[in-house]
């Protein structure tokens, strides 16, 4: 399991860097990515969640 407290600060970070470049992380990205950290998806159902989500 992964620390909370630190994803959360990295999050912030990359949310302020992409704010930077005019892009954003929306919420459903994150709990994506919390999933992933937590081994409830694996790296393929991953991609394709995100490539569902594109099209």
């Amino acid at each position: 399991m992964f620390n909370e407290e630190i994803f959360n600060f990295d999050i912030n970070n990359i949310k302020s860097d992409l704010a930077i470049e005019g892009l954003s992380i929306s919420d459903t990205d994150i709990n994506l990515f919390k999933q992933f950290a937590n081994d409830e998806i694996d790296i393929t159902n991953l991609i394709q969640t995100i490539k569902d989500e594109i099209n």
